[in-house]
């Protein structure tokens, strides 16, 4: 389950919004796997980081468009989940930053 967990989360989103959201109210933000549901971002997110989960939401985004010269092309589309973790528990993604 370990190698799919890391298969399952991408990359934690930094953001102005979600290092705020870190700190007030416990929301983690992940880009993950757009095939992942709920139960596994919920499962990848307790085996890796050790931590107690009570909420996930997701977000489908879709990719931009843009224009170089005369070709448009299109980001892909992926998929953002926030992660509400117990208060009291801690994620750092930074140590001494």
């Amino acid at each position: 389950m370990t190698d799919k967990a890391y298969h399952i989360l991408k990359r934690p989103l930094i953001t102005e919004k979600s290092t705020l959201e870190k700190e007030l109210m416990n929301k983690l933000h992940f880009e993950v796997d757009r095939r992942a549901n709920k139960i596994e971002i919920k499962e990848a997110v307790e085996r890796i980081f050790n931590v107690d989960v009570l909420e996930v939401r997701t977000i489908r985004v879709k990719g931009k468009t843009k224009r170089v010269g005369r070709w448009v092309t299109r980001t892909p589309d992926w998929k953002k989940a926030i992660v509400t973790i117990k208060p009291g528990q801690r994620v750092e993604f930074f140590e001494g930053v």
